[in-house]
């Protein structure tokens, strides 16, 4: 399920001009004139972005030596070109102009879906990238062809390709290529051309080299194949989803209607079936890997061992309660558990890509089976835990195996600012903070573990990069994106309103961490408040990060903005989360309630104007909102909601309410359509009629129940617009119907 922020529409920001790496100083945000004009809804979704520039896929040469990122235009923040800087001349130059490589051609449906699933639908031009072993070229895929780019500025499409390619992969030697097309894998040498090594299936549901649907949707794995380091070998899926339910996706739009048959898997019916195969580069030699008896599972991790003498590989029970890593001989593809991973009661197994098989044949990985998700390294059949406490790591950043120093993301200082740390696998209980307090950052490496590229942003700056050493110490800028001069977001930083935090204590009095934007505040006066939730698992909607210019542009339109992390969201350990098990809708409509009765008590609040807003799952808490509290709220928006959890995919949905067909309570009770008499306030409902994630039946559903019962309600549908509605103007528009909508309902602020 996509985690939709308030600010995502607009967090895509353009790179603007082309500096040179400045050297290491101290960031600063310089005041702008006292007269700062007011934002409007059509300025924060126009080019250049407001947040300025923010680089994307920030990656260092094999060599070291190159820093590549994908720059979008200030005249298209939605174009992305590729960027190279030479360290050594301290020289930026653009490696591909994704421009002058357009076909223009329309994308296939099956390159759509990957990219929705990617989250970058809305991207143009370069939207991904490779480095070659040798260091010398690039992997650029534009507009469905594949094209070598060498820093001499020679640039060749890959031979025997013909457009629509998906998941294009170099082999870690450098010496191949593959990629799927047509439903197979296709491989061969990087200087010919790639044939087909997997059979030709004459049916048209099995897929070769893929992802299925719910391992690109709900795991965050996109690829379905895998070169073994010496390129001797590959690992390759199949599956087959010929059992898994059809749902008819009606993309109507302005100019035509089309219909798509979509392989749908409704929570409590079948999975695709998933099989691995290991075989050689030509497609010789394949052979079944040993998953187990049960074919119902999903394959959630694979990966070769450093020396490819073992395929370590990741399997996860349908009830997502357990987690076997298996090590796979790959001459005998006869397969052992290497240890098993187990739940908490009440609880399920959150997939992480935070681990890394080390060559000396240990693994450093994340568990939650402390109650907190940690670091742990398993050596010689032995567990160390490395780190401890009540705050969690979110992410392992790297690994310097010759020094011995892991290095991570975590809240051990501050729950709503991750920071960046290392640790010594001699002396796990020494923990070294590399970053500023205060900051919210986001960080990866090199595979040496030797450079840090970090990401990090605060209330009043937007985000800025940098590359750093080992102990933290920054190197150079990668984009500082100092908010002053011809910065987008200068001439508004006079008016710019800081974020306020706290906490608010849960039924239980578990302390629920809020945020809240104010207008500056005359004695007084009350004013309305717009809040945001998204209510669900797996996000953290509370950060000290920088809000972004949407929220900016509510407060300048007199409301103040206000958001609280319920029971059920990120980063504050199992107990926190594991509330929703089995019941979601109900402590996080508790929680939000909490939130609104403490709006309700502050003396600069109108209590008659607070108003919801929620997106995806916080669309579905919206309506369950409305539903148990009549009159708390004074409207609320629903944006692609669901209504009907047996309507959603099984690997999300059972993830935390359990198959429908056991459960049938759950889900009733779950559901928000029983209770839609209850709704008194005014709703309104929006929906991209072509949604493919929350797909359009379950806006339908409510629309024809809230009919059929007489309940009054508005809509907004957005005729070819999937989960994601965005665009320059489609985002202004659905924006200003919404606090329209407000005003006519007496719940806005009337500007």
């Amino acid at each position: 399920m996509h985690h939709f922020r308030l600010l995502a529409a607009c967090a895509l920001s353009a790179f603007a001009a082309s500096p040179a790496l400045a050297q290491q100083g101290q960031s600063m945000t310089t005041a702008a004139p006292a007269e700062a004009p007011g934002l409007t809804f059509e300025r924060v979704f126009a080019s250049p972005s407001l947040n300025g520039p923010a680089p994307r896929a920030v990656k260092l040469s094999p060599d070291g030596r190159y820093l590549t990122l994908l720059r979008n235009r200030a005249d298209d923040r939605e174009r992305y070109d590729l960027w190279g800087f030479d360290r050594q001349t301290s020289q930026w130059k653009m490696l591909v102009d994704s421009l002058s490589l357009s076909s223009g051609r329309t994308l296939s449906e099956a390159e759509k879906m990957q990219r929705e699933r990617q989250r970058i639908g809305d991207l143009k031009g370069i939207v991904s990238y490779e480095w070659a072993a040798d260091g010398k070229s690039v992997l650029v895929p534009v507009d469905g062809d594949l094209f070598l780019a060498g820093l001499d500025g020679s640039v060749r499409k890959v031979e025997g390709t013909v457009g629509g390619e998906l998941t294009p992969k170099l082999g870690p030697k450098g010496s191949n290529i593959a990629y799927v097309r047509d439903r197979r894998l296709w491989a061969g040498p990087v200087t010919g051309s790639a044939r087909p090594i997997t059979p030709e299936e004459p049916n048209a549901d099995v897929h070769w080299g893929e992802a299925e649907f719910v391992a690109q949707e709900e795991m965050s794995r996109f690829s379905g194949f895998w070169w073994s380091p010496d390129e001797t070998r590959i690992a390759v899926e199949r599956f087959d989803e010929s059992m898994v339910g059809v749902v008819t996706r009606t993309a109507i739009g302005a100019d035509d209607t089309r219909t798509y048959q979509q392989r749908y898997p409704a929570a409590g019916t079948p999975n695709a079936e998933v099989s691995l195969w290991i075989m050689g580069p030509d497609g010789s030699n394949r052979v079944e890997v040993d998953l187990g008896a049960n074919k119902d599972i999903y394959l959630a991790r694979v990966d070769w061992a450093p020396d490819g003498k073992a395929l370590y590989v990741q399997r996860m029970n349908r009830e997502q309660t357990v987690l076997d890593m298996l090590k796979v001989d790959p001459a005998t593809v006869k397969s052992s558990v290497l240890f098993t991973e187990k739940a908490a009661p009440r609880h399920w197994i959150d997939l992480s890509d935070s681990y890394r098989f080390l060559a000396d044949g240990s693994l450093v990985w994340w568990s939650q089976r402390d109650g907190f998700g940690h670091l742990y390294r398993l050596r010689k059949g032995r567990w160390t835990q490395l780190t401890k406490g009540d705050w969690v790591v979110t992410g392992l950043v790297g690994v310097d195996e010759k020094a011995g120093r892991v290095f991570f993301t975590g809240t051990k200082d501050d729950v709503l600012a991750p920071q960046v740390y290392a640790l010594d696998l001699a002396m796990p209980g020494r923990i070294t903070r590399l970053t500023e307090p205060g900051w919210v950052n986001a960080a990866s490496m090199d595979r040496s573990g030797k450079t840090l590229m970090v990401t990090r942003s605060s209330d009043a700056q937007p985000p800025q990069s940098y590359i750093a050493d080992s102990n933290g110490k920054r190197l150079a800028w990668i984009e500082e994106n100092r908010v002053e001069g011809a910065h987008p977001y200068a001439p508004y930083l006079a008016s710019h309103r800081p974020a306020q935090f706290g906490t608010i204590p849960a039924a239980d009095g578990t302390p629920l961490h809020y945020m809240m934007i104010t207008p500056p505040l005359e004695p007084g006066r009350r004013y309305p408040v717009f809040t945001y939730h998204y209510g669900g698992p797996t996000a953290q909607v509370v950060t000290k990060g920088f809000q972004g210019a949407l929220a900016q542009a509510i407060v300048d339109k007199g409301y103040i903005y206000f958001a609280i992390d319920n029971r059920g969201s990120e980063n504050r350990g199992v107990k926190f989360a594991s509330a929703i098990h089995h019941a979601m809708g109900s402590v996080e409509v508790e929680d939000q309630r909490a939130g609104a009765l403490w709006l309700k008590q502050q003396p600069f609040v109108d209590p008659e104007r607070i108003s919801t807003f929620g997106w995806s799952y916080g669309g579905y808490m919206t309506i369950k909102m409305l539903q148990a509290d009549p009159g708390v709220y004074a409207a609320g928006i629903a944006v692609a909601p669901v209504t009907k959890w047996q309507l959603y995919d099984t690997t999300y949905t059972e993830r935390y309410l359990g198959d429908p067909g056991k459960l049938p309570e759950v889900y009733e009770k779950a559901n928000a359509l029983a209770d839609t008499r209850r709704i008194s306030d005014p709703l309104l409902i929006i929906h991209g009629i072509a949604d493919d994630n929350v797909v359009f039946e379950n806006a339908s559903a409510i629309i024809a129940k809230m009919q059929g019962e007489a309940v009054p309600f508005e809509m907004m549908l957005y005729p070819g617009y999937t989960h994601r509605i965005s665009g320059p103007k489609v985002s202004q528009h659905l924006y200003e119907t919404i606090f329209r909508f407000l005003d006519r309902n007496g719940a806005g602020s009337g500007k």
